[in-house]
């Protein structure tokens, strides 16, 4: 007999708390109902999984035990061809042919243009007396999926895909997600239809890219899939490039920059982990090789312990194919089902004092794939996890190595909704900038 774990009340009002006070809610239903609890949402009954057992349970069931969660809410937004909305088979093909580019030496190559990137950015944030972290962090990210993504190196090309890509994720509410009645044209009115205009203002220009990289081949990740054939001999679509892309934009864009908003003010609010930090990476002379950066050990910690602390998304959710037994608990076919990043994160058996910056406890052990799991896990990890860490790292190693930084809010910043489903800091990190290094003072000259 199916048996749903105890949960809040009503669709309507947990589906806005949801979207309105993720971690405030998430934190209470788990204080009220344990670590497995039914959330009732407008699009259906979602079963929390807040321990590492639990976790466990639904990252090791047989790849075909789920299938994508809200596919019908997604596909419009996302894309029918992205590898979140995928299952089965199309997802284990798709999924081969997109993983190796992002991962081993073809992820190494572009360590360079990370280090570049990043330097430019804060140099530009430092000629005004006042910056926002998270506007940096996000004009880096983006920076670096155009040039190492994308192809893109011309001035003005990369300017319209820049000023494209914001225009897209900036119209992806996450009322379009939770409430799918909003996608509707209504005449060319409305959010669903500014969405679309916008995904089809990029779109025209990602056609234009796909045949530059038809044209001429360079080393970037879209080359690549032009050029990446299925174990068939078949190649990729254009509409599936680009699905895919937008995908790893959506998914990639704000995540890394997110996670470095929080880094930086975590570690200017601890002098302890920031002293230990700089130690680190001055160690490396003036101008430190990226690579090298990404391979110290305290820097990484760091990096692992605000993705710990504030994970970009709260949960990773799916939906039971068949009867799944998750604990006591039977859950029915049609069942959504998360592995909840958020609570075991935040698992006081896991990580003593939870709401503590802490880095050091990366250090001390080494934490299960159920224990530790900010990009996901099982067999829809996210594929951009690796390179998403060594962009952090470097571009946290060069900035600290570059430039000192003072925070400008005493208070530390509270977690918001931000797009679809992410979380970051309310006000960004407001900040001022110093150089501390040559190369920085020749660089903001």
């Amino acid at each position: 007999m199916s048996q749903l774990p105890r949960g809040p009340q009503g669709r309507l009002l947990t589906t806005t708390q949801f979207l309105t006070r993720p971690t405030e809610f998430l934190f209470r239903c788990a204080a009220t109902y344990g670590d497995v609890f039914n959330v009732p949402m407008y699009t259906g009954d979602f079963v929390m999984a807040g321990s590492p057992a639990s976790v466990q349970d639904v990252m090791t069931a047989p790849p075909d035990t789920f299938v994508p969660y809200a596919t019908k809410a997604i596909a419009r937004l996302l894309g029918e061809h992205s590898l979140i909305i995928l299952s089965g088979e199309r997802h284990r093909r798709e999924r081969k042919l997109l993983t190796p580019p992002f991962h081993g030496d073809r992820m190494r190559a572009y360590a360079a243009t990370m280090a570049d990137v990043a330097a430019r950015r804060f140099a530009e944030a430092a000629r005004a007396p006042r910056a926002v972290a998270q506007e940096i962090t996000q004009a880096i990210s983006l920076d670096v999926i155009i040039r190492a993504v994308f192809g893109v190196e011309e001035p003005s090309r990369t300017s319209a895909f820049a000023r494209a890509v914001v225009a897209m994720t900036d119209a992806l509410t996450p009322a379009l997600t939770f409430l799918p009645f909003l996608q509707r044209e209504l005449g060319g009115f409305g959010p669903y239809a500014r969405f679309r205009r916008r995904v089809d203002h990029l779109e025209a220009l990602f056609r234009e890219q796909i045949e530059r990289a038809r044209a001429a081949p360079g080393d970037d990740i879209l080359s690549l899939l032009v050029s990446a054939r299925y174990d068939d001999g078949s190649s990729m679509s254009d509409q599936a490039i680009f699905d895919e892309l937008r995908m790893l934009l959506f998914a990639g864009h704000d995540t890394t920059a997110l996670a470095l908003a929080w880094a930086l003010d975590h570690a200017h609010r601890h002098p302890g982990v920031l002293a230990r930090l700089r130690d680190e990476i001055d160690a490396l002379g003036p101008e430190p090789d990226p690579e090298r950066l990404a391979a110290l050990p305290y820097l990484d910690a760091v990096c692992k312990e605000a993705l710990r602390l504030h994970p970009i998304v709260t949960e990773v959710p799916r939906v039971a194919a068949q009867p799944f037994r998750l604990g006591e608990h039977m859950l029915p076919p049609g069942t959504g089902v998360a592995p909840c990043i958020l609570l075991v994160h935040h698992h006081p058996e896991l990580y003593p004092e939870p709401s503590r910056f802490r880095p050091e406890r990366f250090l001390e052990r080494k934490h299960s794939p159920f224990e530790y799991l900010p990009f996901g896990g099982g067999n829809r990890r996210c594929i951009g996890a690796a390179f998403a860490m060594f962009e952090m790292k470097i571009v946290l190693g060069v900035a600290l190595s570059a430039w000192q930084f003072r925070l400008l809010d005493e208070r530390p910043p509270r977690s918001v909704r931000r797009n679809l489903v992410m979380l970051g800091p309310a006000g960004g990190v407001p900040l001022a900038l110093r150089a501390r290094s040559r190369s920085a003072l020749r660089a903001a000259a």
